[in-house]
């Protein structure tokens, strides 16, 4: 296992493909692309780039992520919150707990950071 992982758009792994559950979709039909660069054996961190078409879903995360937007825009908004806008260079975190709405406006692509909570 190598210590150092490069984020390299020109050396990607096999995509996986998958959706949000039809019963979270709000608008659209979003679907995404997920290029997994590194992950531990228990698969309690991981890291990559994630894509998306348009389109607008309910999310909750149970885990600690921190992105950077590459490519796009999409709007969050967390439960009782404003709208915040991601354009490309926008770096955040999702903490656990987080519940409210993906947008995709235009195709996006984030690189991610995931670290599991404790269970």
């Amino acid at each position: 296992m190598a210590h150092f992982v490069r984020f390299d758009r020109e050396d990607l792994p096999p995509p996986e493909m998958s959706a949000p559950s039809p019963e979270k979709v709000l608008a659209g039909d979003p679907r995404f692309t997920l290029w997994t660069l590194d992950a531990d054996m228990d698969e309690t961190r991981f890291a990559g780039y994630w894509a998306s078409t348009p389109g607008t879903w309910r999310v909750s995360y149970d885990e600690w992520e921190y992105c950077t937007l590459v490519e796009g825009h999409a709007i969050v908004k967390e439960d009782g919150k404003e709208a915040v806008h991601l354009h490309p260079g926008d770096h955040f975190i999702f903490r656990p707990g987080y519940t409210g709405q993906w947008q995709v406006v235009e195709p996006v692509l984030k690189t991610f950071v995931v670290i599991m909570s404790a269970r």
